[in-house]
């Protein structure tokens, strides 16, 4: 069966050994990631298009992400960077409007301290992305949920989407404090939560589709079909498994789900959160 589908979550650079020392570990992902290199994988899983989600913290990167997107046209939306912080946070908004392609902004929370999402910098910089139109990529690791809770429940009215579904520590099994979060986060009607990324949270080639059912089932009753997004994070996938993996097991995941609960999960879904034509 093939849907209007689409991958929330992928990402595309040029290697860079300064700037990517986060892939020190990871030696598959130390060479260019360019659309060119994802098409083929796209069409064989009958996927559509994709979203274009920062990888570094610059503003280059995103003028790199929707000039991509001029050229490709399966790059269907990007989600760029800015510096959320910054006292000029408006005017950089206004300055990006110009590239139609960006839905929305992220920041590498993971990779920040504690308390750095409860900032009144920060999140006066989040408030303004309302006024734009443009949603807001939470990444967080799963020890980060309750200050995640915290932050949300500030923004009652942005679009904000979990990624990676928060990251869960799959490799060693741990799911309660994880699950008691995720079930209050989804309180929130506002919140999405992209399944993606799990492959990298468990244990690296190694892991059985079966490690991941206790999860899926937490974020699947809690968040429902209806805001629920599929994507891969491909390529830092690659570290751990392949696309067609992914895919096929959450397509074995949904087998007895509905169609059109499956078109919400594999696209539409996406394609209403982001705003993608």
């Amino acid at each position: 069966m093939t849907y209007h589908s689409i991958d929330s979550h992928v990402h595309f650079w040029k290697y860079n050994k300064v700037r990517d020392s986060w892939m020190d570990d990871m030696k598959i992902l130390q060479q260019d990631y360019l659309p060119e290199h994802l098409q083929l994988n796209l069409k064989r899983n009958g996927i559509e298009g994709c979203v274009a989600v920062q990888a570094s913290q610059e503003e280059v990167e995103t003028r790199f992400l929707c000039e991509l997107g001029e050229t490709h046209d399966v790059i269907k939306g990007v989600v760029g960077w800015i510096d959320l912080c910054a006292d000029n946070v408006e005017e950089r908004l206004q300055h990006f409007t110009e590239y139609k392609l960006i839905k929305g902004y992220r920041h590498i929370l993971q990779g920040e301290p504690n308390e750095f999402m409860l900032r009144k910098d920060f999140q006066r910089g989040v408030k303004k992305l309302k006024d734009f139109g443009y949603t807001y990529d939470v990444l967080v690791y799963h020890h980060q949920l309750k200050e995640t809770f915290e932050f949300v429940s500030q923004f009652p009215d942005q679009k904000l989407i979990i990624d990676h579904c928060a990251k869960p520590d799959i490799k060693n099994k741990k799911i309660d404090d994880w699950k008691k979060w995720m079930n209050e986060i989804a309180r929130h009607p506002n919140v999405y939560c992209k399944v993606s990324g799990l492959f990298t949270e468990a244990k690296w080639g190694q892991w059985a589709a079966a490690d991941f059912y206790p999860y899926l089932d937490v974020v699947f009753e809690a968040f429902g079909t209806e805001r629920l997004v599929f994507g891969s994070d491909w390529p830092v996938i690659l570290v751990s498994g392949i696309y067609v993996q992914w895919k096929s097991l959450l397509e074995k995941y949904m087998e007895n789900y509905a169609e059109e609960e499956k078109e919400k999960f594999f696209g539409l879904n996406a394609i209403q959160f982001y705003n993608l034509h």
